[in-house]
């Protein structure tokens, strides 16, 4: 089996809804993310899957939450934009596509600050 992994960033906004404390008030963040894909095969180059296009399609996953509030962002209109539902929301969106290619989600990981990230695999 191999493991791949990549990093990209976003900025966004967010209040989280019945918190008490700090959160609950509208801040921000510089998030960090962290994809690993699986993948028990290569193509007939020796590749899983091209970095890049990998980079891509996360990127094009967490455009939606790039400089957004993230409270008006569905589904987070509906549940609280935590680390952890952003982290299942990232996993869960790029598991659908990466469905045309050689790989699978193992794990999403999002930083919300140097000392605290929230991960989510199944």
């Amino acid at each position: 089996m191999y493991e791949l992994m990549i990093e990209t960033t976003f900025s966004s906004a967010h209040q989280l809804r019945g918190y008490k404390g700090k959160c609950e008030e509208l801040h921000g963040h510089n998030w960090r993310v962290q994809v690993i894909v699986s993948s028990d095969k290569l193509n007939d180059i020796g590749i899983a899957i091209d970095f890049h296009e990998l980079k891509a399609i996360t990127i094009e996953v967490v455009a939606s939450l790039d400089h957004s509030f993230l409270n008006n962002v569905f589904p987070f209109t509906e549940i609280n934009p935590s680390s952890e539902n952003i982290t299942k929301w990232i996993y869960d969106s790029l598991k659908k596509k990466l469905l045309k290619t050689n790989c699978s989600v193992s794990s999403v990981t999002v930083w919300e600050n140097d000392t605290a990230s929230a991960t989510y695999y199944e």
